[in-house]
């Protein structure tokens, strides 16, 4: 069979029916009716254009059929947009005039009109279809426009049905399902042709098919079966109770609902306004339009009912009866109750859940406006201990046992709630706090949970803070009493910290830091300043990179100022990063001048984290052309804790590249030992503060001794660092000590200084 024939005849068909469905729609009187109409005739283009296209054999005409099959869909978009307008009015809050869609609509049509000038839009090709010429399209950018603005269009379209099926009745669900149906596949009908590069677009069948069945179930379909259904249902098997009365109030009908609620049989329904005035009370059953809601019982043992009362009236508007209502609710208030308390309770303790006791606590501000309150953060430290040593049940159970300690101890001016996990938030008037602080203190001391077999002590601190600002954020008031815990040094004595001023200047510092951070480095503000590194000959051999800040508002500023900070929120990485830029940077310009001197800079823990060490040192060293010898890199003992085999593979990894890697602070952690038969450094450094303490001084300089000992034999340098005084110096050069860092020598300094200083020393 020729398939342009064939299908030239059913778009023909097709056609046609569509063009008698929209003359009748035009004709209309229907609500749809010319919305409708609109679309059906709209339809006819896109149909008249690929009949031309199928049947031609000739370019010129081709091109024809494209652009009336191309406006087409333009004019479809537009027909079906004001159709969906009217068809679908009312499923939403609020519905406007789709002008801006229309204008986007018609901005398409003029750009593909403006192809015959451009040819910015699409271009033919020919090819065989049963071994005649066939003229396919060649898409261009303005094609793909085209395509994109009716394909959103389309979309957005769906996306109203689907709301039009979800929010509209039952009876009327059928009609939206329909055309959502009809047009999700003419959607995927049309992508398959387009995708699949196939001649004939055989998606325009279904385009006829879609008007048909808009046309009908615009115009002529009436969902008689359901509603006869519905009605049916209503009136015999409704599930709550109805009576009907006529004129004179008497009950002439009950169902079977009504009849066990008025507790009467069928032929004693002149009992039931008495009945019904008995459980209810005394109330107008007749006549009114009213409705009520009525609780019987108290307690568990209530019962729930909603009743309505309706008058009917006849064409004349004569008074012919009333029915009433009443339906049962107790199971849905119970429902919505336990749905309430578990929203609002935590499942484990039984406490408010964050969301609610937050809720609560604004309340109780808008009511008490003279209390003093305070935001109590209630922490039960390392729990995660007791829930993998003594089983995730015991855990439960502690939690258990503190939300009931906190219940016990609570006044109904009080709200408290768990927040999450092993912390609970109190909210209690300050006076009643502090009254009773003493016995809270005492009975922190000693909190003991216990189970069937055992038990254990909890070590709980409470962040205390006084709410100043009624209108602050709830979450930030337990913030800053969360924060309040920071104080705690001694966590065996101390259960209880006060979020103080000192403690708001410190967290609005770290954040003024922290957002000065990027500026700082992009404008240079933070530099690298050296501190000589010396031989047992007192020569300069290096420097180690320090931080510095030349701030614009808080003048020169020392690490110690943010590097804790940034060593807090992660922000050291960046610190670091631009660091070892300046290190490198300072080396190249030495080449040549300074070869002698190395430079060593630090690495912190948070920085393997966060990218490729080893890769990041290695390019900074490639891209300034320096030896990797000259650039130092200083770890602690800290950045082994974590991950060592991975950390210990990539220092080997930075030494077989030339570098050469410095442990810092040595001697001063409780596993330098332990591991540094495996660690792979080429350099201690030794803190002084070691040698510091007057009470086993001797007894550290043995170590000293020994540990100098050890890493000559382990073919380690020894660098002491803070070295202060002469005698100092000169006992750790007796020690064998190769290198010395301190004040002794010098500070640190800028780097100009520095390099006069290096000189100097070294002439």
């Amino acid at each position: 069979m020729d398939l342009r024939i064939f299908y030239s005849g059913v778009l023909s068909i097709l056609a046609l029916v569509l063009a008698v469905c929209g003359t009748k729609a035009l004709r209309s009187r229907k609500r749809f009716a010319k919305t409708v109409g609109l679309l059906e005739f709209a339809l006819l283009p896109p149909m008249i254009g690929n009949i031309i296209i199928i049947g031609s054999s000739v370019r010129l005409r081709s091109l024809i059929g494209y652009y009336i099959y191309f406006l087409g869909m333009d004019l479809v978009m537009f027909a079906l947009v004001n159709f969906t307008n009217e068809y679908c009015r009312g499923i939403g809050d609020g519905q406007r005039k789709p002008t801006f869609v229309y204008i986007i609509i018609i901005a398409d049509a003029v750009q593909m009109l403006l192809n015959p000038f451009f040819g910015h839009a699409f271009s033919l090709e020919p090819v065989d279809v049963q071994d005649k010429p066939y003229y396919r399209v060649v898409v261009h950018f303005g094609q793909n426009i085209h395509r994109l603005v009716d394909y959103i269009v389309f979309i957005c379209v769906l996306l109203i049905f689907i709301l039009g099926v979800i929010k509209t009745t039952k009876i009327f669900r059928e009609r939206f399902t329909v055309v959502l149906v009809a047009m999700m596949i003419i959607g995927l009908w049309q992508s398959f042709y387009i995708f699949s590069r196939t001649p004939i677009d055989r998606s325009m069948v279904g385009y006829g098919i879609f008007g048909i069945i808009v046309f009908y179930l615009s115009l002529y379909h009436r969902p008689l079966r359901l509603l006869d259904r519905l009605l049916s249902n209503i009136v015999s098997e409704m599930p709550d109770a109805l009576f009907v009365y006529d004129p004179l109030g008497r009950c002439i009908w009950a169902n079977e609902k009504g009849l066990q609620l008025a507790h009467v049989k069928v032929t004693e329904l002149e009992k039931v306004p008495e009945a019904l005035r008995g459980i209810f009370g005394n109330r107008k059953y007749i006549i009114d339009e009213w409705e009520d809601e009525r609780v019987i019982g108290f307690g568990e043992e209530a019962k729930y009912f909603f009743i309505e009362n309706h008058s009917v009236n006849d064409d004349n508007k004569r008074f012919v009866g009333s029915y009433l209502v009443i339906r049962d609710t107790t199971e849905e208030q119970q429902k919505l109750k336990k749905e309430f308390y578990a929203s609002t309770h935590d499942s484990l303790t039984g406490l408010y859940t964050k969301q609610y006791l937050y809720e609560c606590i604004r309340k109780l501000l808008g009511s008490d406006p003279d209390t003093e309150f305070y935001a109590v953060f209630v922490d039960v430290k390392n729990f995660k201990i007791v829930n993998d040593v003594f089983s995730s049940d015991f855990g439960d159970r502690a939690l258990i046992q503190i939300a009931e300690w906190i219940e016990k101890n609570m006044s109904l001016s009080c709200v408290y709630g768990r927040l999450a996990g092993d912390t609970f938030g109190v909210f209690l008037p300050k006076d009643r706090f502090e009254k009773d602080k003493d016995s809270v203190e005492k009975k922190l001391s000693d909190f003991v949970v216990t189970s069937d077999s055992f038990e254990h002590r909890l070590l709980i601190h409470l962040g205390i803070y006084e709410v100043i600002d009624r209108d602050m954020d709830v979450s930030v008031m337990f913030d800053r009493a969360h924060l309040a815990l920071s104080t705690i040094t001694d966590e065996y004595t101390t259960h209880i910290a006060y979020y103080d001023n000192d403690l708001r200047e410190k967290m609005l510092w770290d954040q003024r830091i922290s957002a000065a951070l990027t500026l700082a480095i992009r404008t240079r503000q933070i530099r690298p300043y050296l501190q000589p590194i010396t031989d047992n000959r007192g020569r300069v051999v290096g420097a180690e990179a320090l931080a510095r800040w030349q701030h614009p508002d808080y003048g020169f500023m020392p690490s110690v100022k943010f590097i804790p900070v940034f060593e807090k929120n992660g922000m050291i990485v960046e610190l670091d990063r631009y660091m070892w830029r300046c290190a490198c940077e300072i080396l190249r310009d030495w080449k040549g001048k300074h070869d002698d001197l190395f430079v060593s800079v630090n690495i912190s823990p948070k920085d393997f984290y966060f990218f490729d060490v080893a890769s990041e040192i290695k390019e900074l060293v490639r891209e300034f052309d320096i030896d990797p010898s000259k650039l130092r890199i200083e770890i602690t003992e800290t950045v082994m804790m974590n991950d060592s085999e991975e950390r210990m593979r990539i220092l080997d990894e930075l030494r077989q590249s030339g570098f050469v890697v410095e442990m810092d602070d040595f001697g001063s952690g409780y596993s330098s030992l332990n591991m540094l038969k495996d660690m792979p450094v080429d350099v201690l450094k030794i803190d002084m503060k070691f040698l510091s303490s007057s009470k086993s001084r001797e007894r550290a300089k043995t170590i000293v001794k020994n540990i100098i000992k050890l890493s000559e034999e382990l073919d380690i340098d020894s660098l002491t660092e803070g070295v202060e005084t002469q005698y100092q110096y000169q006992q750790l050069s007796a020690m064998g000590c190769k290198m010395f860092q301190g004040y002794y020598f010098a500070k640190p300094m800028p780097i100009e200084d520095f390099v006069s200083f290096a000189v100097k020393k070294n002439s």
